[in-house]
């Protein structure tokens, strides 16, 4: 099983340093790793409509009559209601949303860890090693891993035929 210490140690193997023996550690990885790793990894998820991360969400009203988005949905791609910051607004006792949630390493398919990994090591060169020249094969590396990910996650089929479309309904 995957973890966010096991993507951070193969960021920093990619930077030719030692992987993380904890996320604990006092050492500057681990507190790179710590400090830059969920940020990075929700700004990776929201980043594409991938659909490992997407999901359907019931959202009910609170105990203040208020419709708030879920802390775990990273970006909304549809929504029933009118969004408001952190609130929905609607008419509706529930509200449906499709979205981008918020995704644990132990789930990610193949073709995004690689990504990940790639992404980790861009945050932590700065400043674990400072070298420019490292940086930009990185940024290089991760936009062609980033594509190949795309493509895979595109053509990945979620999909098995088209539901209540009334031109072909009327055909039948």
């Amino acid at each position: 099983m995957l973890t966010k210490q096991d993507l951070c140690s193969m960021a920093l193997l990619k930077l030719g340093e030692q992987p993380l023996s904890s996320l604990t550690d006092d050492s500057a990885s681990a507190q790179l790793a710590r400090t830059l790793c969920d940020i990075t990894l929700d700004s990776l998820q929201s980043l594409h409509p991938w659909n490992f991360a997407q999901d359907v969400t019931l959202v009910e009203r609170n105990s203040d009559g208020d419709l708030i988005v879920p802390e775990n949905v990273l970006r909304i791609l549809k929504c029933d209601g009118h969004i408001c910051g952190k609130k929905i607004l609607s008419d509706s006792d529930s509200v449906k949303l499709l979205a981008i949630t918020r995704v644990e390493p132990e789930n990610f398919p193949s073709y995004f860890i690689s990504v990940a990994a790639t992404r980790l090591a861009m945050e932590f060169c700065i400043p674990l090693t400072g070298n420019q020249q490292v940086f930009r094969t990185l940024v290089s590396l991760y936009e062609s891993e980033l594509q190949t990910a795309k493509f895979i996650d595109s053509t990945t089929d979620s999909n098995t035929g088209v539901h209540d479309f009334s031109l072909i309904n009327v055909r039948f």
